[in-house]
């Protein structure tokens, strides 16, 4: 390190105190650690130090918030200025009015914070091209389909969007998936599986292809015929598979499903279909079909989107690109949506729109503003890495940016 002991101690004095400020008077050690690493600090060298800092920080912590800033405003001269980004980073080959991306929620209540996160930052990256969004309805699980979602889900996008997004619904594109289904099939990448789930596992344990694998195009094109009929197999008895191949080194990767049999009544679309397609073929399709050019999402979904780019190159179409970004985790907020769906429906909450939830109807209501939300998803921006934010600090900057005039 190319300081020297004061000067060490010194700076790692002024971010303690800068840490204490925003913290009611309480500095991390972790924090200013991390402040350092910025000054020259390097992390094998922290073992040597951190007794040093830890002392520090707790001299720091015993003395009042006015001893505090009194300190600081003499040492924040100590403090190196970060630079700092301004606007959005640039998307890999973005063209004016080219862009097209979309958001994907699924049909099971209404939007939280976690949404307007993701959303949000997707928007601004829209408004910042000039291209064309689409919020897509995710509601081919006829199990988790909650009926109002539909129009909370139109709604919030709208109010989120400045009423600039295209609201789809995957329930009424079914013919297209089945489509697309049937192409996989004739190009011999999918096959109608009819071994039970545990058999397959089994298959998939040990790398081995299941019997169904190598069954001729014809042979699967009756057999997917046989899913369509209701006289033909019964709900769990058959599932199309996509060939990844079952020696891939990640298992979620083997033999992947693309569609099943549900008979459960869908909210919308009834009993009008009994094969519903899976995530990862009605998501490849409905991506292919609008042109998406550049997808945002979490990077929990880093298996999915392999799983689709594979799809993508069988039916030799370019694939998008894909930034991944890590989650917000919020150490004192419930953000399962089907949680407070459950809470809503015993009377714990009044609606949606209860003060007490950190849903968007609930801050709406409040008085927030669309671009406050838009300001957090820019300062959160395209990064991997996980977060983790309490309430109060997540309201202080949402609050800030709802105050401020700018867009």
């Amino acid at each position: 390190m190319n300081l020297n002991i004061k000067d060490l101690e010194n700076k790692a004095r002024a971010y303690a105190l800068k840490n204490a400020l925003v913290y009611k008077g309480k500095a991390q050690t972790g924090a200013v650690i991390s402040a350092l690493f910025n000054e020259g600090l390097k992390k094998e060298e922290v073992k040597k130090y951190v007794q040093n800092i830890s002392k520090i920080v707790n001299e720091i912590n015993k003395l009042s918030l006015e001893e505090q800033e009194q300190e600081f405003s003499s040492l924040k001269k100590e403090i190196s200025v970060r630079k700092v980004r301004e606007g959005l980073e640039e998307l890999p080959g973005a063209k004016k009015g080219k862009v097209i991306m979309r958001f994907a929620p699924s049909a099971s209540g209404g939007f939280h914070i976690g949404h307007a996160i993701t959303l949000g930052l997707i928007y601004v990256y829209v408004k910042k091209y000039g291209g064309k969004l689409y919020v897509r309805i995710e509601d081919t699980n006829p199990e988790n389909v909650y009926k109002p979602a539909y129009k909370m889900i139109k709604e919030e996008s709208k109010w989120l969007t400045e009423n600039k997004a295209k609201i789809l619904i995957q329930s009424e594109r079914m013919n297209l998936y089945y489509g697309y289904a049937e192409k996989l099939i004739k190009k011999n990448a999918a096959y109608v599986c009819t071994c039970s789930g545990d058999k397959f596992r089994e298959y998939s344990n040990e790398k081995k292809n299941c019997p169904c694998r190598k069954l001729s195009v014809k042979e699967n094109l009756e057999r997917w015929k046989k899913m369509l009929d209701k006289k033909g197999y019964k709900e769990g008895e058959a599932v199309l598979r996509f060939k990844s191949g079952m020696k891939d080194k990640n298992p979620a990767m083997r033999d992947f499903p693309l569609a099943r049999i549900n008979l459960t009544e869908h909210p919308l679309q009834k009993k009008k279909y009994r094969i519903w397609p899976l995530m990862n073929l009605a998501v490849t399709v409905d991506d292919i079909e609008l042109k998406m050019t550049h997808i945002i999402r979490g990077k929990d979904h880093r298996d999915n989107a392999e799983k689709q780019k594979r799809i993508y190159k069988i039916l030799n179409k370019k694939f998008p690109w894909i930034g991944f970004i890590g989650r917000i985790h919020f150490k004192d907020l419930e953000l399962s949506t089907t949680k407070m769906r459950e809470a809503i429906q015993k009377k714990k909450f009044k609606g949606w729109d209860d003060e007490r939830l950190p849903t968007i109807a609930s801050l709406k209501k409040l008085g927030y503003k669309p671009f406050a939300f838009w300001k957090f998803s820019e300062q959160v921006g395209l990064s991997e890495s996980d977060k983790i934010l309490d309430k109060e600090e997540y309201f202080k900057l949402l609050k800030a940016f709802n105050r401020s005039n700018r867009e």
